[in-house]
Protein backbone atom coordinates (compact mmCIF):
# COMPACT_ATOMS: atom_id res chain seq x y z
CA UNK A 1 0.00 0.00 0.00
CA UNK A 2 1.63 3.19 -1.32
CA UNK A 3 2.36 5.77 1.59
CA UNK A 4 0.37 8.78 1.75
CA UNK A 5 2.26 11.78 2.03
CA UNK A 6 1.77 14.52 4.43
CA UNK A 7 1.02 18.56 3.37
CA UNK A 8 4.59 18.98 4.31
CA UNK A 9 6.13 16.38 2.52
CA UNK A 10 4.19 17.12 -0.90
CA UNK A 11 5.34 20.05 -0.52
CA UNK A 12 8.91 19.98 0.14
CA UNK A 13 8.97 17.51 -2.79
CA UNK A 14 7.53 20.39 -4.96
CA UNK A 15 9.89 22.99 -3.75
CA UNK A 16 13.04 20.96 -4.53
CA UNK A 17 12.03 19.79 -7.89
CA UNK A 18 11.19 23.43 -9.11
CA UNK A 19 14.52 24.40 -6.78
CA UNK A 20 16.45 21.54 -9.40
CA UNK A 21 14.38 22.01 -12.68
CA UNK A 22 15.59 25.53 -13.07
CA UNK A 23 19.27 25.38 -11.72
CA UNK A 24 19.56 22.76 -14.03
CA UNK A 25 18.27 24.42 -16.93
CA UNK A 26 19.80 27.76 -17.05
CA UNK A 27 22.98 26.07 -15.18
CA UNK A 28 22.92 28.12 -12.02
CA UNK A 29 24.99 26.95 -9.28
CA UNK A 30 23.14 23.98 -6.82
CA UNK A 31 24.35 26.30 -3.78
CA UNK A 32 22.15 29.40 -5.23
CA UNK A 33 19.61 30.70 -2.55
CA UNK A 34 16.03 29.49 -3.72
CA UNK A 35 15.27 33.61 -3.75
CA UNK A 36 18.11 34.56 -5.70
CA UNK A 37 17.11 31.98 -8.54
CA UNK A 38 13.95 32.71 -8.28
CA UNK A 39 14.65 36.44 -9.28
CA UNK A 40 17.69 35.28 -11.44
CA UNK A 41 14.64 33.58 -13.56
CA UNK A 42 12.43 36.37 -14.22
CA UNK A 43 14.09 36.94 -17.29
CA UNK A 44 14.42 33.89 -18.60
CA UNK A 45 11.37 31.99 -17.76
CA UNK A 46 7.79 33.31 -18.08
CA UNK A 47 5.99 31.44 -15.40
CA UNK A 48 8.36 32.19 -12.94
CA UNK A 49 7.67 35.68 -14.36
CA UNK A 50 4.63 35.66 -13.44
CA UNK A 51 4.38 33.70 -10.02
CA UNK A 52 7.96 35.34 -8.76
CA UNK A 53 6.06 36.76 -5.68
CA UNK A 54 4.06 33.65 -4.84
CA UNK A 55 7.54 31.38 -5.67
CA UNK A 56 9.17 33.48 -2.93
CA UNK A 57 6.83 33.26 -0.53
CA UNK A 58 6.74 29.49 -1.08
CA UNK A 59 10.62 30.06 0.02
CA UNK A 60 10.22 31.41 3.20
CA UNK A 61 7.37 29.10 4.08
CA UNK A 62 10.16 26.11 3.38
CA UNK A 63 12.60 28.04 5.49
CA UNK A 64 9.17 28.06 8.48
CA UNK A 65 8.47 24.11 7.57
CA UNK A 66 12.05 22.55 8.10
CA UNK A 67 13.35 25.23 9.80
CA UNK A 68 16.67 24.31 7.55
CA UNK A 69 16.54 20.44 8.25
CA UNK A 70 13.80 18.46 6.41
CA UNK A 71 13.89 15.64 8.69
CA UNK A 72 12.59 17.52 11.18
CA UNK A 73 9.15 19.55 9.91
CA UNK A 74 7.18 21.94 12.37
CA UNK A 75 4.37 22.84 10.40
CA UNK A 76 2.01 21.89 7.72
CA UNK A 77 0.84 23.99 4.69
CA UNK A 78 -2.53 24.31 3.92
CA UNK A 79 -4.05 22.04 0.96
CA UNK A 80 -4.00 25.00 -1.65
CA UNK A 81 -0.83 26.23 -0.96
CA UNK A 82 0.36 22.29 -1.87
CA UNK A 83 -1.91 22.32 -4.61
CA UNK A 84 -0.57 25.36 -6.14
CA UNK A 85 2.83 24.59 -5.68
CA UNK A 86 2.80 20.78 -6.93
CA UNK A 87 1.10 22.92 -9.82
CA UNK A 88 4.04 25.27 -10.67
CA UNK A 89 6.33 22.25 -10.16
CA UNK A 90 4.23 20.31 -12.94
CA UNK A 91 4.82 23.46 -15.24
CA UNK A 92 8.46 24.22 -14.93
CA UNK A 93 9.13 20.57 -15.26
CA UNK A 94 6.63 19.23 -17.42
CA UNK A 95 5.95 21.97 -19.28
CA UNK A 96 2.90 21.65 -22.28
CA UNK A 97 4.15 21.58 -25.65
CA UNK A 98 3.29 24.76 -27.56
CA UNK A 99 2.27 22.46 -30.86
CA UNK A 100 -0.52 20.52 -29.08
CA UNK A 101 -2.52 24.25 -29.02
CA UNK A 102 -1.23 26.32 -31.82
CA UNK A 103 -2.80 26.21 -35.12
CA UNK A 104 -1.28 23.60 -37.34
CA UNK A 105 -2.72 24.32 -40.72
CA UNK A 106 -0.38 26.82 -41.64
CA UNK A 107 -0.88 28.80 -44.68
CA UNK A 108 2.28 29.15 -46.89
CA UNK A 109 3.40 31.28 -50.05
CA UNK A 110 6.09 31.09 -52.46
CA UNK A 111 8.28 34.43 -52.85
CA UNK A 112 7.68 34.98 -56.21
CA UNK A 113 3.98 35.62 -55.48
CA UNK A 114 3.17 38.74 -56.60
CA UNK A 115 1.96 41.71 -53.96
CA UNK A 116 -1.64 41.36 -55.06
CA UNK A 117 -1.75 37.26 -54.86
CA UNK A 118 -0.17 37.15 -51.46
CA UNK A 119 -3.19 40.15 -49.95
CA UNK A 120 -5.87 38.12 -51.45
CA UNK A 121 -4.71 34.80 -50.57
CA UNK A 122 -4.61 36.72 -47.00
CA UNK A 123 -8.29 38.11 -47.17
CA UNK A 124 -9.27 34.65 -48.07
CA UNK A 125 -7.77 32.92 -45.49
CA UNK A 126 -8.63 35.76 -42.95
CA UNK A 127 -4.80 34.82 -41.89
CA UNK A 128 -2.78 38.46 -41.18
CA UNK A 129 0.99 36.05 -40.79
CA UNK A 130 1.92 33.97 -43.72
CA UNK A 131 5.36 32.40 -44.10
CA UNK A 132 7.66 33.06 -47.32
CA UNK A 133 9.32 30.34 -48.82
CA UNK A 134 11.91 30.33 -51.39
CA UNK A 135 11.88 27.10 -52.55
CA UNK A 136 12.48 25.01 -49.25
CA UNK A 137 14.07 27.99 -47.15
CA UNK A 138 12.28 30.44 -45.25
CA UNK A 139 13.26 33.97 -45.88
CA UNK A 140 10.22 35.65 -43.84
CA UNK A 141 6.83 36.17 -42.85
CA UNK A 142 4.09 38.09 -45.00
CA UNK A 143 2.14 40.52 -42.85
CA UNK A 144 -0.95 42.67 -42.42
CA UNK A 145 0.76 45.20 -40.95
CA UNK A 146 3.61 45.16 -42.59
CA UNK A 147 2.54 45.04 -46.50
CA UNK A 148 0.20 47.66 -45.50
CA UNK A 149 3.02 50.06 -44.26
CA UNK A 150 5.35 49.13 -47.29
CA UNK A 151 2.45 49.93 -49.40
CA UNK A 152 1.72 53.39 -48.21
CA UNK A 153 5.74 53.90 -48.59
CA UNK A 154 5.54 52.93 -51.91
CA UNK A 155 2.87 55.51 -52.34
CA UNK A 156 4.70 58.41 -50.73
CA UNK A 157 7.55 57.41 -52.45
CA UNK A 158 5.36 58.66 -55.94
CA UNK A 159 4.64 54.87 -57.13
CA UNK A 160 1.64 53.50 -58.49
CA UNK A 161 -0.79 51.19 -56.96
CA UNK A 162 -1.11 48.94 -59.83
CA UNK A 163 2.68 48.67 -60.03
CA UNK A 164 3.39 47.68 -56.24
CA UNK A 165 0.39 45.47 -56.55
CA UNK A 166 1.30 43.24 -59.74
CA UNK A 167 5.02 43.86 -60.08
CA UNK A 168 6.36 43.57 -56.98
CA UNK A 169 6.87 40.46 -55.08
CA UNK A 170 6.29 39.43 -51.63
CA UNK A 171 10.05 38.60 -51.55
CA UNK A 172 11.21 42.24 -52.86
CA UNK A 173 8.87 43.95 -49.65
CA UNK A 174 10.56 41.27 -47.23
CA UNK A 175 14.45 42.09 -48.64
CA UNK A 176 13.15 45.90 -47.65
CA UNK A 177 12.37 45.19 -43.73
CA UNK A 178 15.54 46.07 -41.76
CA UNK A 179 15.82 43.26 -39.23
CA UNK A 180 14.31 39.71 -39.01
CA UNK A 181 13.15 39.92 -35.43
CA UNK A 182 9.48 40.49 -35.94
CA UNK A 183 9.30 36.27 -36.72
CA UNK A 184 11.28 33.51 -34.77
CA UNK A 185 11.77 29.70 -35.79
CA UNK A 186 10.91 27.01 -32.86
CA UNK A 187 11.68 23.16 -32.57
CA UNK A 188 8.82 20.55 -32.21
CA UNK A 189 9.18 20.69 -28.73
CA UNK A 190 9.09 24.25 -27.93
CA UNK A 191 6.57 24.27 -24.73
CA UNK A 192 3.41 27.23 -24.13
CA UNK A 193 6.02 28.68 -21.23
CA UNK A 194 9.27 29.08 -23.74
CA UNK A 195 6.95 30.34 -26.21
CA UNK A 196 5.41 33.34 -24.22
CA UNK A 197 9.17 34.32 -22.65
CA UNK A 198 9.75 34.44 -26.21
CA UNK A 199 6.89 37.56 -26.71
CA UNK A 200 7.55 39.12 -23.69
CA UNK A 201 11.17 39.36 -23.97
CA UNK A 202 10.54 40.67 -28.31
CA UNK A 203 8.18 43.16 -28.28
CA UNK A 204 8.56 43.29 -32.26
CA UNK A 205 7.71 39.73 -32.34
CA UNK A 206 4.72 39.24 -34.68
CA UNK A 207 4.85 34.90 -35.04
CA UNK A 208 7.09 31.91 -34.30
CA UNK A 209 7.00 29.09 -36.60
CA UNK A 210 7.22 25.66 -35.32
CA UNK A 211 9.43 23.20 -37.51
CA UNK A 212 10.72 20.01 -36.59
CA UNK A 213 14.35 20.74 -35.33
CA UNK A 214 13.29 24.53 -35.57
CA UNK A 215 15.49 25.07 -38.92
CA UNK A 216 14.27 27.63 -41.78
CA UNK A 217 14.52 24.85 -44.46
CA UNK A 218 12.00 22.80 -42.80
CA UNK A 219 8.03 23.29 -43.96
CA UNK A 220 5.87 24.32 -40.57
CA UNK A 221 4.12 22.38 -38.61
CA UNK A 222 2.29 25.07 -36.64
CA UNK A 223 2.58 28.67 -36.22
CA UNK A 224 1.94 30.77 -33.02
CA UNK A 225 0.84 34.76 -33.52
CA UNK A 226 0.87 37.37 -30.93
CA UNK A 227 -2.86 36.60 -30.94
CA UNK A 228 -2.46 33.28 -29.09
CA UNK A 229 -0.70 34.98 -26.25
CA UNK A 230 -3.80 35.33 -24.31
CA UNK A 231 -4.97 31.97 -25.28
CA UNK A 232 -1.55 30.34 -24.41
CA UNK A 233 -1.95 31.94 -21.10
CA UNK A 234 -5.26 30.81 -20.14
CA UNK A 235 -3.70 27.28 -20.88
CA UNK A 236 -1.22 27.82 -18.28
CA UNK A 237 -3.63 29.04 -15.58
CA UNK A 238 -6.14 25.69 -16.18
CA UNK A 239 -2.95 23.31 -16.90
CA UNK A 240 -3.35 20.46 -14.11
Amino acid sequence: MEEVKTNAQRFLNAYNNIDYTLKKRYDFSKSMGFSDLIRRCVSLNYIVRKHEDTLIDYGRLRNAIVHNNEDYVIAEPHDEVVKNIEKLDKLLSLPPRALDFVRRDVLTVEANKTMYEVITLMSSSEYSNIPVYNQDELIGVANGQKILDSFGKFLLAGGKSEVFLNNVKIEDMLSRIENSNYYAVASKDVTVEDALTQFHSNSKLLAILITKNGKSTEMPMGIITGSDVMEMNKILDNFS
